[in-house]
């Protein structure tokens, strides 16, 4: 039933479907039930847990909240987005594809990041295609991620990328093409916005060099315009990761998102925190650190440095691994000086810390160039992807493993990773 290095090469469209490519397997990646069945059912509380931070922003918009938290999250964006977000959120627009990254640990899950925009999709699709067309029982099924998009963007809608997410055009361009009814990708540069729906494909820092971002964020909200992922940029910032674990707030979770739902998320969230400036009281301390400012964590030595630094969001390195920086990889005076960078950002763009997560080596077997076969020892990222369908529900549309060589700690995709669809073992 594996699959051989000249099926899966014969069956890549024209031109690839990503710059660079990736290594190959003959066979998915395996996952136990267990795990299998927790990824299946983490799209619902995922969705609540997205509903329940745009619920927190909109209260502290409207002063039942403490306004600091709303301050936060629109740090560095201008007021005509802020504006426009904040119009979306009252419409009740959501997104309707939720990709988390999870880390694959000895016995669970760690989550790193729900990506707002995320690349994959069109790898996904054709990946559980092929890997289904071979027998095999793959998450989401064959046709699982083509149906889920057909869902979010409507026939005749077009797929607006921007030159900054040029990598990822063929792979949107197959996913249309799967999905039929017309959908195409169009230049963002060169879009005319006379269309009646658009899946964005284009990050909302970038705004500036592309003045019709703007009205297309205006056209969305006045209902001449149906966009998705929606102008709701504060939901695109990790620091959700954060404050979902800062003290004061506590209560406030607890209110709005329920119990299981709240231990799921807390179960996949490493312990975080927003990298603020602001002085402590002299008796007080950063939770779990036990220190009493950043500056001491600047300080602290490479066997305490278990943590992970990273851009919130609203900037062009807040994705694809380039604003994230592992403290124990780092010599002491580059941590000192990236910590420093973090702090004097934090009135413009904040930055999160995260205790680091050791994942798991798994072993597969992976194809050389020649067509031999190795026990490829790795280390893996799993992105599922959730849809979300016009009543709410959510579905599993597909599962994109991303395993890259085992001394990597900063899991994306590259080269040297292979990229295949999952199954239960």
């Amino acid at each position: 039933m594996s699959l051989s290095l000249e099926t899966i090469r014969a069956a890549l469209p024209d031109g690839g479907l990503y710059e660079g490519g990736w290594r190959f397997s003959p066979e998915p990646l395996p996952l136990s039930r267990s795990e299998m069945r927790f990824v299946q059912g983490l799209g619902h509380p995922l969705a609540r847990f997205q509903q329940a931070c745009d619920e927190i922003y909109r209260r502290s918009v409207g002063t039942s909240l403490p306004g600091w938290i709303a301050e936060l999250l629109d740090s560095g964006k201008p007021t005509w987005m802020v504006d426009i977000q904040r119009e979306a959120g009252r419409q009740g627009q959501r997104p309707r594809v939720i990709r988390p990254d999870l880390l694959l640990e000895e016995g669970g899950f760690a989550l790193t990041e729900l990506d707002a925009v995320p690349g994959g999709m069109g790898i996904t699709a054709w990946l559980s295609r092929l890997y289904a067309g071979a027998g095999y029982r793959v998450a989401g099924g064959a046709d699982g991620m083509v149906r889920g998009f057909a869902g979010v963007l409507e026939e005749g809608g077009e797929i607006v990328i921007s030159e900054e997410a040029a990598d990822y055009r063929t792979e949107m361009e197959w996913l249309a093409d799967a999905a039929g009814g017309g959908r195409r990708v169009v230049s963002a540069e060169a879009f005319q916005g006379v269309g009646h729906a658009i899946y964005r494909f284009f990050e909302w820092f970038d705004w500036e060099s592309l003045p019709l971002f703007r009205s297309l964020a205006e056209r969305s909200v006045a209902g001449g315009l149906r966009m998705n992922p929606p102008c709701l940029p504060h939901l695109e910032d990790k620091l959700w990761l954060a404050l979902l674990w800062t003290p004061a707030l506590q209560p406030l979770w607890r209110e709005v998102l329920r119990g299981s739902h709240l231990e799921r998320i807390r179960e996949l969230v490493p312990f975080s925190w927003v990298v603020d400036p602001s002085p402590l009281p002299p008796q007080a301390a950063i939770p779990r650190m036990e220190v009493h400012s950043w500056d001491e964590v600047a300080r602290f030595s490479q066997k305490d440095r278990q943590l992970v630094l990273k851009i919130s969001g609203f900037h062009e390195t807040a994705w694809g691994s380039r604003g994230v920086f592992i403290g124990h990889d780092l010599s002491g005076p580059e941590w000192k000086r990236q910590v420093r960078h973090a702090l004097d950002d934090f009135s413009q763009q904040p930055w999160i810390m995260q205790e680091f997560r050791e994942t798991r080596v798994v072993r597969h077997p992976v194809y050389r160039d020649d067509g031999s076969i190795e026990e490829f020892e790795g280390r893996v990222r799993l992105c599922p992807y959730y849809f979300i369908d016009d009543e709410g529900k959510t579905s599993l549309g597909g599962c994109l493993a991303t395993l890259v060589p085992v001394d990597k700690k900063k899991i994306h995709g590259m080269r040297d990773a292979v990229l295949l669809p999952v199954v239960e073992a």
